[in-house]
C-alpha cells in the first residue's frame, strides 16, 4: 500500500464534499468547516493562490482518493501553522493511512514550507483523533474546557503541538 499526499485540485471538490459530509466523518470535524462543493472550491482556489499560507491537501492510497487535510498559517513571524480537517474515508481506515499521511504532511510543512510549529485542536470526544495525534508525534499541550457547542452539547477542545525539533528527534 502506497500513501501519498498532494495539493487538492478543482476536480477533487466533489470527493472532498462527499467525504466531509459522510455520516461517519462529519460529527468529528469542526462545525464551521467548509462542506459545500462551492465552499470547498473556494478553499482549493485559495490553496492555489496562497500556497505558502493555506492549503487543502488530498490523501491518496495507491493513486485512489482516500482523504483530505488542510493547513492555515496562524503566524507569519513565528512560522506557525494551524492544521485541521483530517478526514479519511471509512473504506481506508485501519491501515494507518492517516498516520502515514500526517507524517508526510508534517515534513512538507516543516521542511519544504519552512514552518517551525504545527498546532491543532481536537474535540475532546474524538478519542480516535487524539490517539492518532500522539502516534503521529504531536504533544498534548492543554485543554479548552467546554469550549465548543457540538453535537448538542458543550465539548472540550484538546490542544496539540509539534515543533521542528520534535520531527528531528523522531528520525
Amino acid at each position: 500500500m502506497s500513501v501519498s499526499i498532494r495539493r487538492a485540485r478543482r476536480d477533487d471538490a466533489d470527493f472532498i464534499a462527499e467525504l466531509v459530509t459522510h455520516e461517519d466523518v462529519e460529527p468529528f470535524l469542526a462545525a464551521v468547516r467548509a462542506k459545500s462543493r462551492e465552499d470547498i472550491l473556494a478553499e482549493i482556489e485559495r490553496s492555489e493562490a496562497e500556497p505558502d499560507a493555506f492549503g487543502v491537501f488530498l490523501i491518496e492510497v495507491d493513486g485512489e482518493r482516500a482523504g483530505t487535510m488542510r493547513f492555515d498559517r496562524a503566524n507569519r513571524r513565528s512560522r506557525i501553522a494551524d492544521l485541521g480537517g483530517l478526514a479519511v474515508h471509512p473504506d481506508h481506515r485501519g491501515a494507518k493511512v492517516a498516520d502515514t499521511a500526517a507524517r508526510l504532511f508534517q515534513r512538507h510543512l516543516l521542511e519544504e514550507l519552512g514552518f517551525h510549529r504545527l498546532q491543532m485542536e481536537i474535540y475532546g470526544f474524538n478519542e480516535r483523533a487524539m490517539r492518532h495525534a500522539e502516534r503521529s508525534g504531536f504533544v498534548r499541550e492543554g485543554v479548552r474546557r467546554k469550549a465548543y457547542w457540538r453535537n448538542e452539547q458543550w465539548v472540550d477542545g484538546v490542544l496539540y503541538g509539534l515543533v521542528a525539533d520534535d520531527l528531528e528527534a523522531s528520525r
